[in-house]
């Protein structure tokens, strides 16, 4: 399966495992609770669907890559202490709580939550040491003599032995205590998770162009060559810095997170060609509405793979705002919602120092502690931190000008909060121009081709823009929307009036 259907197939196990009886007891006991296994390729996502499932189901997340574990640590040092049986002394071999099994009770008693995920990377590589002591985890749930706490569900990731020369076997006895769940890699569904993360536009254009070259084995005489989905994300937020910083992206760089030479020197090749593109067409200038009729004559005489990326760079360049909208309305809202809380204590007579400082240390709280369980998605760790920033401004700014009235503190507070959303509405309202601007020179320009068929889906699957769209609207978007759904289900129609004549016909 893929590793959508895998997050899917993980949830369920989750949510069946927490369930509890009428005496809040759990259904299924912590040592029948099967453990799930992924295996897959190195590199599709397995570490990442874990992120996104303890933050979508708000439950702690523990995480560790067994590789780097020993058998002390893992299972806890040996210490002597004295037992009595029988009337005799007897000195008797203990050992300390494992680090792992520590780290759940750590975040429990400093987070709060009291049900997660204790994720186990690499398991089947483990050192020959640790081996035993991995398979009676995997079977009873204990590190020694420590039982890992209720309410946590163990779930494990491993790759194939032709991956890594050092994985283990498993024999039938250990399989049939695991819920094993194959996982290979799909373009398609990592698109959705590459789009919402924001991933550089040259190499998501690249991509759509090159579907072959995401996942990439191979195996020569010299060595193994490879290209994972890992390594796209990771050159992508390094060109991003090159970028900023000015600094040259090349084959040097490309090689060294695409480890296999040619799809590296393709990609090093069309990252200059995207920037070309970019400069040629003046992007900015098509979606202010002020594209020359020179930039028009080259899109239409332009082959289908510029156009395709001319299309990837006009919706990457949206699609940035947009997210930078939707991360800014949903702190606005959260800031909005603190602020109706500070103004009723500000009523009570409290000093407004003491109310904005109480509530600033709860805000920092609750991102420590959401991050600390890796229980908190992107946007709710941008909410609290802008939150933050914005109530340490205010208190830094009344501080500055003398202010000790309550009434003038909020009046301050309300008079920024209002220009923050003056300023928000004022964006908004740009980015829906220069999508309309979009909608109208693809119009122009390739009248009722394949391209507008594509700005439509591109817009529908990235989350980003799919959310813009739905929270403020777009009327274009709507209209080619409705159009092409009405082809669609037309197109069905009269499939079906034709499969229905043949069987009449027979």
């Amino acid at each position: 399966m893929n590793i959508k259907e895998a997050k899917e197939q993980i949830q369920n196990a989750v949510q069946a495992y927490f369930t509890k009886d009428e005496f809040g007891e759990y259904v299924i006991p912590i040592q029948r609770q099967r453990p799930v296994f992924l295996i897959g390729a190195p590199g599709i996502g397995k570490t990442a669907i874990m992120e996104q499932i303890a933050q979508e189901l708000n439950v702690g997340l523990v995480s560790y890559s067994m590789t780097h574990h020993t058998r002390q640590s893992a299972l806890g040092l040996p210490f002597i202490t004295k037992e009595e049986f029988d009337g005799r002394e007897y000195s008797v071999s203990e050992y300390t709580m494992s680090e792992i099994i520590a780290s759940v009770y750590k975040l429990k008693k400093e987070t709060g939550y009291q049900e997660g995920i204790l994720f186990l990377d690499e398991v089947n590589c483990v050192s020959e040491t640790l081996a035993p002591s991995m398979l009676q985890f995997l079977q009873y749930k204990t590190f020694g003599t420590h039982r890992l706490p209720s309410g946590w569900i163990v779930v494990t990731a491993g790759n194939p032995p032709e991956y890594n020369k050092s994985v283990r076997e498993y024999d039938i006895v250990t399989w049939d205590r695991l819920k094993r769940i194959d996982v290979e890699p799909d373009y398609e569904v990592w698109k959705e998770y590459a789009y919402k993360k924001g991933l550089h536009g040259a190499i998501m254009t690249f991509l759509e162009l090159k579907k072959n070259c995401f996942y990439v084995v191979e195996t020569s005489v010299d060595r193994k060559s490879f290209v994972t989905a890992r390594g796209w994300e990771d050159l992508s937020e390094m060109i991003r810095l090159y970028e900023r910083h000015g600094i040259c992206v090349d084959r040097k760089l490309t090689e060294q997170y695409l480890q296999n030479e040619k799809v590296a020197r393709e990609f090093a090749v069309y990252y200059d060609l995207y920037n070309k593109y970019k400069s040629d067409y003046q992007i900015n200038d098509i979606l202010t509405g002020t594209a020359s009729d020179r930039i028009k004559e080259q899109a239409q005489n332009a082959r289908f793979d510029e156009r395709l990326s001319l299309l990837g760079m006009l919706i990457d360049t949206v699609n940035g705002e947009m997210r930078g909208a939707v991360e800014t309305d949903n702190s606005i809202l959260e800031a909005l919602r603190l602020l109706k809380i500070v103004k009723a204590e500000l009523s009570k007579d409290k000093e407004y120092v003491a109310v904005l400082h109480e509530h600033l240390e709860a805000e920092r709280q609750a991102l420590r502690s959401g991050e600390q369980a890796n229980s908190i998605d992107y946007e709710t760790r941008y909410a609290y931190r802008y939150v933050i920033r914005f109530m340490e401004d205010m208190l830094e700014q009344c501080g500055r000008k003398g202010i000790t009235a309550n009434a003038d503190a909020f009046a301050l507070i309300k008079s920024a909060y209002d220009a923050v959303v003056a300023a928000h509405k004022k964006n908004k309202q740009a980015i829906q121009e220069k999508l309309e601007h979009l909608f109208v020179f693809v119009e122009e320009v390739f009248a009722d081709g394949q391209e507008l068929v594509i700005l439509v889906a591109e817009l529908t699957v990235r989350y980003y823009c799919a959310k813009f769209i739905a929270k403020f609207g777009c009327t274009e978007y709507f209209k080619h929307n409705q159009s092409m759904l009405f082809h669609q289900r037309r197109h069905g129609l009269m499939n079906e009036i034709d499969e229905l004549i043949e069987a009449l016909d027979r």
